[in-house]
């Protein structure tokens, strides 16, 4: 079926990576992978930093705008016209004005994925968008929950179905089966000492809890500095200097600033290394700990719901109270002193990863959810 896909907060052909973007792609892979015809209806963008109520009402008109535009461009073209129309991720600061009104328009199913409910904001200055989420809800016949928190807060839970967070896993899993060389490349290429453990970092350089993520590895690492350990770190964006600045205080010969690195590259360095680091301050759920995982390396996180539904504690990585410093350093400690216990979470990662988290089991599950709400199967 042709399926109508918009992205709210960031088309997935955004030029900006992130893990959203990801996430949007990898939906987009999964329905092609079941057969579908997916495309990016709009890419017109509703988030925005700031509640102003000028700017908000702007936005709205704007969108009602596209959805006309797309009604008269679907009425004058019949056959481009879809058959369910799929929102990914709306919250407050980015909800969906578009979805319902074509989707209504059109008599066609309305599905939402990863939505968000604050309802402490309503009756602020969020109230708008707030609303508007609550009314997209209210026109969705179902809502697909990668996160369980999200689930938790829909007004009617019975809509919920869901969905593990996945990615396609191959190349992950082919860069582990290399591992012994990509690390020999990477050692010579970035003056790393193979016989030590590399830690591994890969997020985004972002004010707010990507910035505090950062600060309190640096934290963690400033008491372990006797202890053997080297430590990547991988991303870029409008924080970096500040990250930076976080690790000044660390022996430089033990960082390895990276940058931003394209999809392409990541499964190597994943390979390679011998442990994600990463303290997951507020973290929905993390691409980053299931990328690490499909590629056989164990994870060290902060705990969230949405974390621990990717990462198996004692299982696939360790995971230990989010935010707290302490903690975090004590397990990153006992795990740098015991690579069997590394290496079994990484060998239990790996293979949970593919059988739970891999691309063909959520496009068939997905298929599943939208043959239920478009009962001819179009």
């Amino acid at each position: 079926m042709r399926i109508a896909f918009y992205a709210p907060m960031k088309p997935p052909d955004h030029p900006s990576p992130s893990g959203d973007r990801r996430v949007a792609r990898a939906l987009l892979t999964a329905f092609e992978r079941a057969g579908h015809e997916p495309f990016i209806a709009s890419r017109l963008r509703s988030w925005q930093p700031s509640a102003d109520a000028a700017d908000l009402e702007r936005r709205e008109a704007e969108a009602a705008r596209e959805a006309d535009a797309l009604l008269a461009a679907y009425d004058a073209v019949p056959d481009s016209a879809p058959a369910l129309w799929f929102t990914y991720h709306l919250y407050y600061k980015a909800p969906d004005w578009i979805g319902p009104r074509v989707a209504a328009a059109l008599s066609i199913p309305y599905v939402v994925a990863e939505a968000s409910v604050a309802h402490k904001r309503a009756g602020g200055p969020w109230e708008r968008g707030h609303r508007a989420v609550l009314d997209a809800l209210e026109t969705a016949a179902v809502v697909v929950t990668l996160n369980p928190l999200d689930a938790e807060c829909l007004p009617d839970a019975t809509k919920a179905r869901a969905l593990a967070p996945f990615l396609e896993g191959a190349p992950y899993r082919a860069a582990r089966t290399d591992r012994a060389r990509h690390r020999a490349a990477l050692a010579d290429a970035l003056g790393l000492d193979s016989d030590q453990p590399w830690l591994l970092a890969v997020a985004m350089m972002r004010p707010g809890d990507k910035l505090r993520s950062y600060r309190l590895l640096a934290e963690a690492l400033a008491s372990l500095s006797g202890h053997p350990w080297q430590l990547l770190l991988v991303g870029d964006g409008e924080a970096a200097g500040e990250v930076r600045a976080a690790f000044a205080a660390l022996d430089e010969d033990r960082l390895r600033f990276l940058g931003a690195r394209d999809e392409t590259e990541l499964p190597v360095l994943y390979a390679a290394a011998d442990l994600l680091v990463w303290p997951a301050v507020n973290e929905a759920y993390g691409m980053a700990l299931l990328e690490a995982q499909a590629a056989g390396l164990p994870v060290l996180a902060g705990a969230s719901p949405g974390v621990a539904a990717i990462v198996r504690s004692g299982e696939t990585g360790r995971l230990v109270p989010a935010g707290h410093t302490q903690a975090f350093a004590q397990a990153l400690a006992e795990m740098l002193d015991d690579p069997d216990t590394r290496h079994r979470l990484g060998a239990r990662a790996l293979e949970t990863a593919r059988r739970a988290h891999d691309l063909d089991a959520a496009a068939r599950h997905l298929d599943d959810i939208l043959r239920e709400v478009c009962h001819d199967g179009r």
